[in-house]
C-alpha cells in the first residue's frame, strides 16, 4: 500500500481555486464553506466581511487595497496577512472606545499619540491593541484576516459567500 501524495497550494487574490467539502456525518445544511480569496476579490476595499463565526467571535476578511479609514476597538483584535503587503499605523487614543464589541470607526483623524507602524507580508501577523486606532495602507490589492467580535462594521452576507 502506498501513501497518497498531497501537494498544498496556497492561494492568492490573483490565483485561487475554490475547494470543496465532503460531509462525513451530519446534515450538509449545518455546514458552510467559502474561500477567503474569493470573498476578498468580490468585496469593497476594507469591507469587513465575516467568513467565520463562533458565538460572538468572528473572522473577517478584508481586501487590503489603498488606504482604509481609521478603525478602533475596545478589545484586542488580531490580523494575519494572507496575500500582498500592508502597512498598519497605530495611534494610542486619548479617548478609547469604552464598551461595545467589534470594530468601530476611529474617526477622520483620531486624537492621540502616534505609536508607529508595522508592515505585514504574506503570513505575517500583528496584534491590533485595545484602545488604539489603526489604519491599513496597501499599494497593491491583498487579503487580510482579522479576528474580532461581531460589531457595527461587521458585514454578514452568508447567502452570497457560502456554498451550502
Amino acid at each position: 500500500m502506498t501513501e497518497a501524495q498531497f501537494h498544498t497550494v496556497f492561494g492568492s487574490l490573483d490565483g485561487y481555486r475554490k475547494g470543496e467539502i465532503e460531509i462525513t456525518s451530519g446534515d450538509a445544511r449545518h455546514y458552510v464553506f467559502s474561500n477567503v480569496f474569493e470573498v476578498a476579490a468580490e468585496a469593497a476595499p476594507y469591507e469587513k466581511v465575516v467568513v467565520g463565526k463562533n458565538l460572538d467571535y468572528v473572522i473577517e476578511v478584508l481586501r487590503t487595497d489603498g488606504q482604509s479609514p481609521w478603525f478602533a476597538c475596545a478589545h484586542d483584535e488580531f490580523t494575519i496577512q494572507m496575500d500582498g503587503e500592508v502597512r498598519i499605523d497605530f495611534i494610542k487614543l486619548d479617548t478609547p472606545p469604552q464598551s461595545g464589541m467589534g470594530t468601530v470607526s476611529g474617526g477622520a483623524q483620531p486624537a492621540g499619540r502616534a505609536m508607529g507602524h508595522v508592515v505585514l507580508r504574506r503570513g505575517h501577523q500583528a496584534l491590533l491593541p485595545a484602545g488604539c486606532a489603526y489604519r491599513f495602507t496597501a499599494q497593491k490589492p491583498g487579503v487580510a484576516l482579522v479576528q474580532t467580535m461581531v460589531g457595527e462594521l461587521s458585514v454578514q452576507k452568508w447567502a452570497d459567500i457560502c456554498l451550502h
